[in-house]
Protein backbone atom coordinates (compact mmCIF):
# COMPACT_ATOMS: atom_id res chain seq x y z
CA UNK A 1 0.00 0.00 0.00
CA UNK A 2 1.35 3.33 -1.09
CA UNK A 3 2.02 6.24 1.83
CA UNK A 4 -0.76 8.30 0.66
CA UNK A 5 -3.52 5.66 0.50
CA UNK A 6 -1.94 4.65 4.02
CA UNK A 7 -2.69 8.55 5.06
CA UNK A 8 -6.42 8.14 3.66
CA UNK A 9 -7.81 5.27 5.35
CA UNK A 10 -6.50 5.94 8.66
CA UNK A 11 -8.43 9.12 8.64
CA UNK A 12 -11.30 7.41 7.04
CA UNK A 13 -10.80 5.04 9.63
CA UNK A 14 -11.01 7.78 12.86
CA UNK A 15 -13.70 9.60 11.57
CA UNK A 16 -12.82 12.46 9.41
CA UNK A 17 -14.68 12.83 6.32
CA UNK A 18 -12.36 14.20 4.22
CA UNK A 19 -8.72 13.92 3.58
CA UNK A 20 -6.18 15.44 1.10
CA UNK A 21 -2.74 16.21 0.58
CA UNK A 22 -1.10 19.74 -0.70
CA UNK A 23 2.66 20.47 -0.66
CA UNK A 24 3.83 22.01 1.83
CA UNK A 25 4.50 25.55 0.04
CA UNK A 26 3.23 28.72 -0.17
CA UNK A 27 -0.90 28.46 -0.94
CA UNK A 28 -2.20 29.64 -4.08
CA UNK A 29 -3.91 32.70 -1.91
CA UNK A 30 -1.01 33.93 -0.47
CA UNK A 31 -0.55 37.00 -2.46
CA UNK A 32 -4.32 37.84 -1.83
CA UNK A 33 -4.16 37.75 1.81
CA UNK A 34 -1.38 39.82 1.56
CA UNK A 35 -3.32 42.36 -0.11
CA UNK A 36 -6.07 41.87 2.29
CA UNK A 37 -3.71 42.87 5.25
CA UNK A 38 -2.54 45.55 3.60
CA UNK A 39 -6.07 47.10 2.83
CA UNK A 40 -6.65 46.58 6.70
CA UNK A 41 -9.69 44.36 6.33
CA UNK A 42 -8.22 42.10 9.14
CA UNK A 43 -9.41 44.93 11.35
CA UNK A 44 -8.21 44.56 15.16
CA UNK A 45 -6.60 40.55 14.22
CA UNK A 46 -3.19 41.71 14.79
CA UNK A 47 -2.01 38.17 15.16
CA UNK A 48 -2.49 37.74 11.95
CA UNK A 49 0.34 40.56 10.87
CA UNK A 50 2.70 38.52 13.57
CA UNK A 51 2.46 35.51 11.70
CA UNK A 52 1.89 36.65 8.48
CA UNK A 53 5.61 34.87 7.22
CA UNK A 54 4.67 31.46 8.76
CA UNK A 55 0.91 32.01 7.01
CA UNK A 56 2.48 33.08 3.63
CA UNK A 57 4.59 29.92 3.62
CA UNK A 58 4.27 27.15 6.05
CA UNK A 59 8.17 25.84 5.32
CA UNK A 60 8.63 28.63 7.82
CA UNK A 61 6.61 26.55 10.36
CA UNK A 62 8.48 23.13 10.05
CA UNK A 63 11.49 24.20 8.90
CA UNK A 64 11.99 21.57 6.55
CA UNK A 65 10.73 19.80 3.11
CA UNK A 66 7.27 17.72 3.66
CA UNK A 67 3.92 17.59 3.01
CA UNK A 68 0.29 19.72 4.52
CA UNK A 69 -2.42 16.83 5.25
CA UNK A 70 -5.33 18.84 5.37
CA UNK A 71 -8.72 16.78 6.93
CA UNK A 72 -12.82 17.53 7.36
CA UNK A 73 -14.91 16.71 9.98
CA UNK A 74 -18.64 17.48 8.89
CA UNK A 75 -21.12 19.05 11.64
CA UNK A 76 -24.39 20.47 10.02
CA UNK A 77 -27.18 21.18 11.94
CA UNK A 78 -30.31 23.09 12.01
CA UNK A 79 -30.21 26.77 12.94
CA UNK A 80 -29.73 27.51 16.89
CA UNK A 81 -32.00 29.76 18.29
CA UNK A 82 -31.53 30.76 22.12
CA UNK A 83 -34.45 30.65 25.02
CA UNK A 84 -36.34 34.03 23.94
CA UNK A 85 -34.50 35.08 21.09
CA UNK A 86 -30.92 35.08 19.67
CA UNK A 87 -29.30 33.36 17.21
CA UNK A 88 -25.62 31.46 17.53
CA UNK A 89 -23.75 30.13 14.66
CA UNK A 90 -24.36 26.28 13.56
CA UNK A 91 -20.32 25.67 14.52
CA UNK A 92 -20.37 26.97 18.08
CA UNK A 93 -23.55 25.19 19.61
CA UNK A 94 -22.42 22.34 20.91
CA UNK A 95 -18.87 20.97 22.40
CA UNK A 96 -15.48 22.94 21.56
CA UNK A 97 -14.74 21.53 17.96
CA UNK A 98 -11.16 22.61 18.61
CA UNK A 99 -10.88 20.22 21.33
CA UNK A 100 -12.69 17.63 19.18
CA UNK A 101 -10.18 18.16 16.43
CA UNK A 102 -7.52 18.29 18.27
CA UNK A 103 -8.24 14.81 19.96
CA UNK A 104 -8.68 13.11 16.45
CA UNK A 105 -5.81 14.99 15.05
CA UNK A 106 -3.53 13.57 18.23
CA UNK A 107 -4.52 9.82 17.47
CA UNK A 108 -4.17 10.16 13.69
CA UNK A 109 -0.73 11.35 14.37
CA UNK A 110 0.24 8.51 16.43
CA UNK A 111 -0.99 6.33 14.00
CA UNK A 112 0.82 7.74 11.20
CA UNK A 113 4.29 7.36 13.28
CA UNK A 114 3.59 3.83 14.06
CA UNK A 115 2.97 3.35 10.50
CA UNK A 116 6.56 4.63 9.62
CA UNK A 117 5.20 8.30 8.51
CA UNK A 118 7.03 10.15 12.03
CA UNK A 119 9.94 12.81 12.09
CA UNK A 120 8.90 16.17 12.30
CA UNK A 121 5.17 16.97 12.77
CA UNK A 122 3.12 20.26 13.42
CA UNK A 123 -0.89 19.73 14.28
CA UNK A 124 -3.14 22.43 13.38
CA UNK A 125 -6.71 23.01 14.25
CA UNK A 126 -7.99 27.03 13.67
CA UNK A 127 -6.08 29.13 15.17
CA UNK A 128 -2.68 27.44 13.96
CA UNK A 129 -0.58 30.37 11.19
CA UNK A 130 -1.61 28.92 7.95
CA UNK A 131 -3.96 29.57 5.23
CA UNK A 132 -6.02 26.56 5.40
CA UNK A 133 -8.66 27.02 3.09
CA UNK A 134 -6.25 27.75 0.57
CA UNK A 135 -4.14 24.99 0.92
CA UNK A 136 -7.63 22.53 1.49
CA UNK A 137 -8.32 23.60 -2.22
CA UNK A 138 -5.40 22.36 -3.32
CA UNK A 139 -5.49 19.01 -1.27
CA UNK A 140 -8.99 18.80 -3.39
CA UNK A 141 -11.07 18.80 0.03
CA UNK A 142 -13.20 21.72 -1.22
CA UNK A 143 -13.85 24.57 -3.55
CA UNK A 144 -13.81 28.51 -3.12
CA UNK A 145 -17.08 29.86 -2.72
CA UNK A 146 -17.26 33.92 -3.28
CA UNK A 147 -18.29 34.42 0.72
CA UNK A 148 -14.94 33.17 0.63
CA UNK A 149 -15.41 30.07 2.22
CA UNK A 150 -14.98 26.54 1.47
CA UNK A 151 -17.68 24.35 -0.31
CA UNK A 152 -17.93 20.80 -0.14
CA UNK A 153 -20.37 18.66 -2.76
CA UNK A 154 -22.00 16.65 -0.56
CA UNK A 155 -21.21 18.71 2.85
CA UNK A 156 -21.75 22.46 1.72
CA UNK A 157 -20.18 24.76 3.98
CA UNK A 158 -20.54 23.31 7.21
CA UNK A 159 -17.59 21.49 8.02
CA UNK A 160 -14.54 22.12 10.07
CA UNK A 161 -10.72 21.51 8.88
CA UNK A 162 -7.73 21.13 10.71
CA UNK A 163 -3.89 20.04 9.38
CA UNK A 164 -0.77 18.26 10.03
CA UNK A 165 2.30 18.94 8.95
CA UNK A 166 4.82 16.49 8.08
CA UNK A 167 8.40 15.81 7.57
CA UNK A 168 7.50 13.29 4.75
CA UNK A 169 7.14 14.08 0.90
CA UNK A 170 3.73 12.83 -0.32
CA UNK A 171 1.87 12.83 -3.34
CA UNK A 172 -0.01 15.92 -3.67
CA UNK A 173 -3.67 15.08 -4.13
CA UNK A 174 -4.51 15.18 -8.05
CA UNK A 175 -8.50 15.10 -8.10
CA UNK A 176 -10.10 18.65 -6.92
CA UNK A 177 -13.62 18.62 -5.79
CA UNK A 178 -16.36 19.06 -8.38
CA UNK A 179 -18.64 22.21 -8.22
CA UNK A 180 -18.59 25.88 -8.05
CA UNK A 181 -20.66 28.92 -7.69
CA UNK A 182 -21.48 29.47 -11.04
CA UNK A 183 -23.75 32.76 -11.38
CA UNK A 184 -25.06 32.44 -7.82
CA UNK A 185 -24.45 35.92 -5.97
CA UNK A 186 -26.46 34.67 -2.98
CA UNK A 187 -24.46 35.40 -0.35
CA UNK A 188 -23.63 38.62 -1.45
CA UNK A 189 -26.83 39.72 -1.89
CA UNK A 190 -27.93 38.45 1.72
CA UNK A 191 -25.11 39.78 3.89
CA UNK A 192 -26.68 42.33 6.31
CA UNK A 193 -23.93 44.21 6.47
CA UNK A 194 -22.50 43.88 3.02
CA UNK A 195 -19.19 42.59 3.96
CA UNK A 196 -18.55 40.54 0.99
CA UNK A 197 -17.06 43.44 -1.15
CA UNK A 198 -16.70 41.33 -3.68
CA UNK A 199 -16.56 37.57 -4.75
CA UNK A 200 -14.39 36.05 -2.65
CA UNK A 201 -13.25 39.22 -0.60
CA UNK A 202 -14.54 39.52 2.87
CA UNK A 203 -13.77 43.22 4.89
CA UNK A 204 -13.87 41.50 8.21
CA UNK A 205 -14.41 44.73 9.97
CA UNK A 206 -18.08 44.96 8.32
CA UNK A 207 -18.57 40.94 9.39
CA UNK A 208 -20.88 40.01 11.58
CA UNK A 209 -19.45 37.14 12.94
CA UNK A 210 -15.84 39.17 13.44
CA UNK A 211 -18.05 41.74 15.08
CA UNK A 212 -19.86 39.45 17.59
CA UNK A 213 -16.40 36.98 18.29
CA UNK A 214 -12.95 39.08 17.54
CA UNK A 215 -13.87 42.74 18.36
CA UNK A 216 -13.32 44.46 21.45
CA UNK A 217 -15.03 47.76 22.53
CA UNK A 218 -18.32 49.03 21.26
CA UNK A 219 -19.45 48.11 17.85
CA UNK A 220 -20.56 51.00 15.10
CA UNK A 221 -24.22 52.27 15.48
CA UNK A 222 -24.57 51.87 11.92
CA UNK A 223 -23.03 48.14 12.21
CA UNK A 224 -24.72 47.25 14.99
CA UNK A 225 -28.11 48.05 13.78
CA UNK A 226 -27.71 45.46 11.04
CA UNK A 227 -26.60 42.70 13.73
CA UNK A 228 -30.15 41.66 14.36
CA UNK A 229 -30.86 38.89 17.23
CA UNK A 230 -26.79 37.30 16.47
CA UNK A 231 -25.31 37.26 19.39
CA UNK A 232 -22.70 35.13 18.46
CA UNK A 233 -21.11 34.31 15.13
CA UNK A 234 -23.21 34.66 11.72
CA UNK A 235 -24.96 32.24 9.14
CA UNK A 236 -26.61 34.04 6.85
CA UNK A 237 -23.98 33.58 3.94
CA UNK A 238 -24.05 29.95 4.26
CA UNK A 239 -27.88 29.60 5.00
CA UNK A 240 -28.27 31.12 1.59
CA UNK A 241 -25.77 28.78 -0.50
CA UNK A 242 -27.39 26.12 -2.36
CA UNK A 243 -24.94 24.15 -1.38
CA UNK A 244 -26.01 24.22 2.50
CA UNK A 245 -29.15 22.76 1.40
CA UNK A 246 -27.21 19.35 0.35
CA UNK A 247 -25.57 19.31 4.04
CA UNK A 248 -26.88 16.03 6.06
CA UNK A 249 -27.73 16.88 9.56
CA UNK A 250 -24.62 15.40 11.74
CA UNK A 251 -25.67 17.70 14.88
CA UNK A 252 -25.07 14.79 17.50
CA UNK A 253 -21.64 14.85 17.16
CA UNK A 254 -21.41 18.06 19.16
CA UNK A 255 -24.52 18.37 20.47
CA UNK A 256 -25.27 21.47 22.55
CA UNK A 257 -23.57 23.05 25.12
CA UNK A 258 -25.56 24.34 28.09
CA UNK A 259 -24.83 27.72 26.81
CA UNK A 260 -26.85 27.23 24.42
CA UNK A 261 -29.04 24.54 25.42
CA UNK A 262 -30.52 26.17 28.71
CA UNK A 263 -29.64 29.81 28.36
CA UNK A 264 -30.97 32.71 27.03
CA UNK A 265 -29.60 36.08 26.25
CA UNK A 266 -30.55 37.54 29.64
CA UNK A 267 -28.76 35.47 31.06
CA UNK A 268 -25.83 35.49 29.02
CA UNK A 269 -26.28 39.28 29.48
CA UNK A 270 -26.02 38.48 33.79
CA UNK A 271 -23.58 36.19 33.59
CA UNK A 272 -21.41 38.32 35.31
CA UNK A 273 -18.58 35.84 37.85
CA UNK A 274 -20.14 32.67 36.82
CA UNK A 275 -19.09 33.20 32.98
CA UNK A 276 -16.41 30.93 32.93
CA UNK A 277 -18.92 27.83 34.57
CA UNK A 278 -21.79 28.68 32.18
CA UNK A 279 -19.61 29.38 29.09
CA UNK A 280 -16.49 26.92 29.05
CA UNK A 281 -15.78 25.24 27.44
CA UNK A 282 -17.86 25.96 24.06
CA UNK A 283 -16.15 28.37 21.30
CA UNK A 284 -19.27 31.00 22.61
CA UNK A 285 -16.42 31.47 25.55
CA UNK A 286 -14.13 33.24 22.95
CA UNK A 287 -15.63 37.30 23.12
CA UNK A 288 -14.92 36.94 26.82
CA UNK A 289 -17.69 38.48 29.67
CA UNK A 290 -17.83 41.49 28.47
CA UNK A 291 -17.74 40.71 25.04
CA UNK A 292 -20.51 38.25 25.26
CA UNK A 293 -23.06 40.76 27.95
CA UNK A 294 -22.29 43.25 24.74
CA UNK A 295 -23.57 40.93 22.26
CA UNK A 296 -26.35 40.04 24.51
CA UNK A 297 -27.40 43.52 24.85
CA UNK A 298 -27.49 44.26 21.54
CA UNK A 299 -29.27 41.16 20.16
CA UNK A 300 -32.26 41.86 23.01
CA UNK A 301 -32.88 44.95 20.69
CA UNK A 302 -34.12 42.64 18.23
CA UNK A 303 -36.19 40.22 20.50
CA UNK A 304 -37.57 42.81 23.29
CA UNK A 305 -39.76 41.82 26.03
CA UNK A 306 -40.48 42.26 29.70
CA UNK A 307 -37.09 40.45 31.29
CA UNK A 308 -34.74 41.72 28.70
CA UNK A 309 -36.18 45.22 29.00
CA UNK A 310 -35.32 44.58 33.00
CA UNK A 311 -31.96 43.05 32.16
CA UNK A 312 -30.79 45.97 29.97
CA UNK A 313 -31.93 48.30 32.72
CA UNK A 314 -30.28 46.66 35.42
CA UNK A 315 -27.06 46.59 32.98
CA UNK A 316 -27.11 50.14 32.13
CA UNK A 317 -26.83 51.10 36.04
CA UNK A 318 -24.56 48.19 37.62
CA UNK A 319 -22.49 46.44 34.61
CA UNK A 320 -18.85 47.26 35.28
CA UNK A 321 -18.04 47.31 31.60
CA UNK A 322 -18.63 50.71 29.90
CA UNK A 323 -19.04 49.08 26.92
CA UNK A 324 -22.06 46.64 27.76
CA UNK A 325 -24.04 50.12 29.58
CA UNK A 326 -23.39 51.75 26.97
CA UNK A 327 -24.75 48.75 24.40
CA UNK A 328 -27.49 48.47 27.04
CA UNK A 329 -28.72 51.95 26.75
CA UNK A 330 -28.18 51.50 22.91
CA UNK A 331 -30.58 48.48 22.91
CA UNK A 332 -32.93 50.22 25.47
CA UNK A 333 -33.81 53.27 23.42
CA UNK A 334 -34.52 51.11 19.83
CA UNK A 335 -36.04 48.22 21.47
CA UNK A 336 -38.06 50.57 23.72
CA UNK A 337 -38.30 53.87 22.52
CA UNK A 338 -41.86 55.09 23.42
CA UNK A 339 -41.47 53.76 27.07
CA UNK A 340 -41.48 57.18 29.29
CA UNK A 341 -39.62 54.44 32.44
CA UNK A 342 -36.60 53.97 29.60
CA UNK A 343 -36.57 57.75 28.78
CA UNK A 344 -36.51 58.44 32.86
CA UNK A 345 -33.26 55.69 33.61
CA UNK A 346 -31.43 56.82 30.39
CA UNK A 347 -31.53 60.10 32.03
CA UNK A 348 -30.66 58.90 35.18
CA UNK A 349 -27.74 56.98 33.84
CA UNK A 350 -26.31 59.33 32.22
CA UNK A 351 -26.17 61.88 35.27
CA UNK A 352 -24.14 59.30 37.13
CA UNK A 353 -22.20 57.96 34.12
CA UNK A 354 -18.22 58.56 35.09
CA UNK A 355 -17.07 57.81 31.77
CA UNK A 356 -17.55 61.02 29.37
CA UNK A 357 -17.84 58.91 26.02
CA UNK A 358 -20.33 56.49 27.77
CA UNK A 359 -22.17 59.61 29.00
CA UNK A 360 -22.17 61.17 25.35
CA UNK A 361 -23.27 58.10 23.78
CA UNK A 362 -26.03 57.79 26.71
CA UNK A 363 -27.86 60.68 26.09
CA UNK A 364 -27.60 60.52 22.10
CA UNK A 365 -29.41 57.60 22.31
CA UNK A 366 -31.67 58.83 25.07
CA UNK A 367 -32.22 61.70 22.60
CA UNK A 368 -33.47 59.27 19.62
CA UNK A 369 -35.81 57.98 21.61
CA UNK A 370 -38.21 60.95 22.55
Amino acid sequence: MGREQLVFEIAAELGFDLCGIAPLAPPPDAQRFQSWLDQGRHGSMRWLEVDAERILDPRKILKQPGSMVVLGLAQSRPSVELQGGGRVARYAAGRDYHNVLAHKLRKFSKRLERAGLGGMQRRIVDAGPVLERSHARVAGVGFSSKAANLLHPRFGPYFFLSELLLSHELEPTAAQAAGSCGTCTACLDACPTHAIVAPGEVDARRCISYLTIEHKGPVDPVLRDKIGTWAFGCDVCSEVCPWAAKAPDLSHRFGHHRAVAELGLVEWLEAGEAFGELFHPSPTDRPGREGVARNAAIALSGAPSERGRGALLKALSFDPSQVVREAAAWSLAKAHAKDDGVSAALERAATAEADPAVKAAILEWRGRST
